[in-house]
């Protein structure tokens, strides 16, 4: 528990105050009441016996201090149902995405799952879309307008290769537009080496913790075989830099498909390893899509992970919704014991 106005604590010094108010009350009363020779006078005077008659008061006190905590303004770790500001749909575009190890395709069940996703949150949820496969590109940027999302997620279009960190990257860049994230793979010795990539020229920027950051995160949607670009693992690191928890679906199957061509063919499988260590860097999750029914279960479960949050938030209203329950069950009660209030 913390206080936003700390200093307004020093108001509970006026408890002890209180007290001694009550106790001087209670002995004034007790000799005024001697002063009375006929002992049901004397009863009268002093009220009702035993520790009944300390219960109104006490639990006004308690009022009273709950609500000077209030005035300090209390915060701490709670959990609320709320809804990231920001979602970002890393799709994967590439080739591989034509295997129909998931039916109708990886492809189509990608698209079908992530309409759904899509009309599950609320309006107020800003939602981007980013496609890569060679290469990656913002074809939505963060909107609350749902319907330009899905849009977009129905103008896909096929491309060659699989840039993983590329996507990373470009979704990093919508959710931080003034960040520089450097796409391009660094060169040793002539011969393309690990990614020099997000290489913030900002001087005042931090590394935070990571999954630190609420207000954003990243769905990634792949196969998870990374054929060019940037390394997916550095582009991860980045957003674990930046506080983004990046949670990764795996679209396919291990065993995957054979996929053919003019003169060529490849397996394609579904690359989990590399998935899984990107969701935990960024402290998300890994979820398994074998099939198109499972895909549609990831998001409804990764709605719910989305909704419920721990944050540190002012819990002021709490506080004296608590003391004003607390004094008015204390003048009920003093009513109904001893038809008077306190």
């Amino acid at each position: 528990m913390t206080f936003l106005w700390p200093a307004m604590l020093w108001l509970l010094l006026a408890v002890p105050a209180v007290i001694a108010v009550y106790v001087y009350v209670l002995r004034r009363k007790k000799r005024a009441a001697l002063q009375y020779a006929n002992l049901a006078m004397v009863k009268a005077a002093m009220g009702a016996p035993s520790l009944r008659r300390h219960v109104p008061p006490a639990l006004f006190l308690l009022a009273f201090v709950l609500m000077l905590l209030s005035i300090a303004r209390p915060a701490g770790l709670v959990m609320l149902p709320t809804q990231q500001e920001t979602v970002i749909l890393a799709m994967d575009v590439s080739g591989s995405m034509r295997a129909t190890d998931v039916k109708p395709s990886r492809f189509e069940a990608m698209q079908a799952a992530a309409r759904d996703f899509v009309n599950g949150q609320s309006r107020t949820t800003r939602i981007g879309v980013v496609a890569f496969a060679g290469s990656a590109s913002l074809v939505q940027a963060p909107t609350q307008n749902h319907a330009d999302v899905l849009a977009a997620i129905d103008q896909f279009q096929m491309q060659n290769a699989t840039a993983i960190g590329a996507g990373i990257l470009v979704s990093l860049k919508a959710i931080f537009p003034e960040g520089d994230f450097d796409l391009q793979p660094q060169r040793r010795n002539g011969a393309a080496g690990a990614s020099s990539i997000g290489r913030d020229p900002q001087k005042d920027f931090q590394p935070v913790a990571p999954g630190s950051y609420g207000n954003a995160v990243v769905i990634l949607l792949t196969d998870g075989q990374t054929t060019t670009g940037p390394d997916p693992i550095e582009a991860a690191r980045k957003a674990a830099e930046r506080g983004v928890r990046v949670y990764t679906v795996g679209v396919g199957t291990p065993n995957g498909e054979i996929l053919t061509g003019e003169g060529w063919s490849i397996r394609v499988r579904l690359d989990e390893d590399a998935l899984k260590q990107i969701a935990d860097m960024t402290r998300g999750e890994y979820f398994f899509a074998g099939t198109a029914g499972d895909l549609k279960k990831v998001y409804e479960g990764m709605k719910g992970k989305l909704v419920m949050e721990k944050k540190e938030t002012e819990v002021t209203a709490l506080f004296s919704a608590l003391a004003t329950c607390f004094a008015l069950v204390s003048v009920l009660l003093s009513l109904f014991w001893f038809n008077r209030v306190l």
